[in-house]
This record gives structure tokens, sequence and C-alpha cells, in this order.
């Protein structure tokens, strides 16, 4: 099954830790990165989507974050 996440964080170098824990764990770079500013917060949020390959069948139950 292909799984899908999508990756958020402010922009500072943890959004690159978290992109780069998750490319790490096999998944892969889905499209290009989004930036947007949070006005609630006053700041710049970062965000990319990955993918991933793995055996099994896909429910809502399914925990992406373990894979």
């Amino acid at each position: 099954m292909k799984l899908y996440r999508f990756l958020s964080e402010d922009d500072t170098s943890a959004f690159c830790h978290k992109v780069t824990a998750a490319l790490n764990k096999g998944w892969e770079l889905h499209g290009e990165p989004t930036y947007a500013f949070d006005a609630s917060n006053g700041v710049m949020r970062c965000g990319q989507a990955v993918v991933k390959e793995v055996e099994g069948t896909y429910t809502p139950d399914t925990k992406l974050g373990e894979h």
C-alpha cells in the first residue's frame, strides 16, 4: 500500500529535522514544499508531503507515524 503524510512545522530547523527523520525511515518527498504565514501565531510555517510504499492493507486506523 502507499502511505501519505503531510509534515508541517514552524519555519525553523525543527521542520528540517522532521523531514530528515521521515526520509531516514524510508519516506520519499512528494511534490514541492509549501510556506505560509500563520497570522494567529505570527510565524512562517513550512509543509512537505511524503509518501511510502509498505506491506499491508490501508485502514483509517493505520498509524502513519509508525511506518
